[in-house]
């Protein structure tokens, strides 16, 4: 590797080779980048300092074994020895997807004690695992959302080869890997780039500070340190998928937004390579200009997450309506989730104080669309962090399940749900800075002070403290529960539902003209949370028929033609129609589902 730096801002950059303490003045080029007059081999140790200042790291650093305040290490991509020659990817559009935290995942907490679960993943039938943030961030734990270095792989998960090595193992049994990335901030402590040269706008501001430049002087840069580090995860570590965070906070006003350049050179390389790679956008704008194609002005994205069908969904089997759930939890709204995607599509947001979003148009295909019952959001941003099983029922979680996984859309699941998993998954950090602690701490307090986590929870709330070694804890899975009855019966009912979208064309359409919903009231049951109540969804000529109640119910079901029962929780019985035209008719014991194709 040749050492080359963009740092506009410098007058002198000398290298660093800490092994014999040497340091060797690159050489200006016109641009503001700077290039050293030595290749260093695989495994070298180096860093760069500016007009005689401390050593900083390279901002494109592959391998940072000390930290991320320490020097870089050269990683020669090219020395792994890969066994997927044959592998042909994954369109993440319809695909079922299996997202994890690598350092909470297993009790090791690293990528290859990950690798030695992905059989876990090949019983349940997803398609696509997902691993939040590997970026290199400070301290040893954390969720990820807060790392530094956009090419290096953090160092306790097992650094750069570990991620080759559970790439290549995931391509063995079948799965894609989608890689977690941030664009539009860094973390607090190892970010150095403001030393360098405008990496940073005051133009625009972000919940995290100045933006990332995308459109001033010195943008060209800033864009390609970020393009290049996808290309070349997709390109030198096989990766399949990413998932931007946060797009909505990528300020940018040039004429072409970077995610359409973005868009454009990924679908470039996917060409080259003979294999999709997708991309799917995490955006709170409800604005389908992500999903538009760069020809026609979009932002040419595969996918976006969708949380206003979660919040339908959730609100629903939960009742809870308070802070950005107030405008969810009727059946109406879970009815215009399911059909129109965006519930918040032009009209008064309630907790967001203005009219939000804009309509999907009626040709763009429910696949384009990311939707779960549970992430690490909808879970770890809770006051406790607690899981839906830690407040649910079996037959709650069984309607939330069905509900998410035979929706015209590409479901997620979120690690552990799949058996209901109890373990809460909280907001942990590992900041070695007693201030920067301190402020995180009192931060995570204030913010749950109110929106209505008080009367959820019953009481005061005492939110775990994110520096506490306990609350990263007590968010690793415990495995053993998996084993367990109840739980593996959970497991087994998603492992069905997942099967179904491969069995049954009408379950695996993201056709949303073809989706529908009926709704039946029932009398509330006193004390019970969430609505009362029995559904029918329609995909194509399929039927999900949901009783949500806590009794039984006889629940008309109108169908086309002869139908069969293809999956049920806790049973239910089916009675043909009286006459021609006539519903048929499902018995349902209390919360229960029963799927007919």
């Amino acid at each position: 590797m040749t050492p080359h730096l963009w740092a506009p801002a410098a007058s002198r950059v000398d290298l660093l080779l800490p092994a014999d303490g040497s340091r060797t003045p690159l050489r200006a080029q016109g641009d503001g980048t700077w290039v050293a007059d030595v290749a260093l081999p695989h495994g070298t140790d180096y860093a760069f300092a500016l007009d005689g200042g401390p050593p900083r790291p390279d901002p494109r650093a592959a391998w940072l074994p000390d930290g991320v305040h320490g020097p870089a290490r050269v990683f020669d991509a090219d020395r792994f020895g890969w066994t997927d020659p044959g592998w042909s990817g994954v369109d993440v559009r319809g695909a079922v997807t299996y997202e994890l935290h690598v350092g909470t995942f297993t009790p090791a907490g690293t990528l290859r004690a990950a690798a030695e679960r992905l059989e876990h993943l090949v019983r349940l039938g997803v398609d696509v695992v997902e691993l939040m943030p590997v970026a290199p961030f400070n301290g040893r734990h954390g969720w990820g959302y807060d790392g530094v270095a956009l090419y290096a792989v953090h160092e306790p998960y097992g650094g750069p080869q570990a991620l080759q090595e559970f790439v290549d193992a995931a391509h063995g049994l079948g799965l894609a890997v989608c890689l977690d990335v941030v664009h539009n901030h860094l973390g607090p402590s190892g970010n150095y780039l403001h030393e360098l040269g405008p990496y940073f706008t005051g133009t625009h501001h972000t919940p995290w500070g100045d933006a990332i430049n995308l459109d001033g002087p010195g943008s060209p840069h800033v864009r390609r340190w970020i393009c290049d580090s996808v290309l070349r995860w997709a390109r030198d570590f096989h990766v399949d998928a990413f998932r931007l965070d946060a797009v909505h906070a990528l300020a940018d006003d040039s004429p072409r937004h970077l995610l359409a350049q973005l868009s454009d050179e990924v679908a470039e390389l996917a060409a080259e390579l003979g294999r999709p790679i997708g991309l799917v956008a995490e955006s709170d704008l409800n604005d389908v200009v992500t999903l538009a194609t760069t020809q026609d002005g979009g932002w040419g994205m595969t996918g976006q997450w969708a949380d206003d069908v979660h919040h339908a969904v959730h609100s629903l089997v939960t009742g809870e309506r308070h802070g950005y759930y107030v405008d969810f939890g009727s059946p109406a709204v879970l009815r215009t989730a399911l059909e129109r995607v965006f519930v918040h599509d032009g009209g008064m947001s309630t907790f967001r104080g203005e009219h939000w979003g804009s309509p999907v148009p009626d040709d763009v295909d429910g696949h384009g669309f990311v939707v779960f019952g549970a992430n690490h959001d909808q879970i770890g941003n809770r006051a406790l962090g607690d899981r839906p099983a830690a407040r649910l029922d079996p037959g709650g979680l069984a309607v939330q399940a069905a509900l998410v996984l035979l929706s015209p859309f590409s479901p997620l699941v979120f690690m552990g749900e799949e058996w209901g998993a109890t373990t809460p998954w909280q907001f942990f950090t590992d900041h070695p800075e007693p201030e920067l602690a301190t402020s995180i701490r009192e931060g995570r307090t204030r913010e749950f002070g109110g929106h209505g986590w008080t009367d959820l929870y019953g009481g005061p709330v005492v939110v775990p403290d994110p520096g506490d070694p306990a609350t990263f804890t007590a968010s690793v899975l415990d495995w053993a529960q998996a084993e367990e009855a109840g739980h593996a019966r959970l497991f087994e009912w998603y492992r069905v539902l997942i099967a179904l979208r491969r069995a049954v064309p009408d379950l695996a359409s993201g056709d949303r003209h073809r989706t529908s919903l009926d709704v039946h009231e029932a009398p509330a049951t006193p004390g019970a949370r969430g609505w009362q109540g029995s559904l029918v969804l329609h995909r194509g000529d399929a039927r999900v028929v949901l009783n949500l109640a806590h009794s039984p119910a006889a629940v008309p079901v109108p169908v086309a033609g002869p139908v069969r029962v293809v999956a049920a929780w806790d049973g239910g019985a089916v009675h043909t129609p009286d006459a021609p035209g006539d519903p048929l008719v499902v018995d349902l014991p209390a919360r229960s589902v029963v799927v007919l194709a």
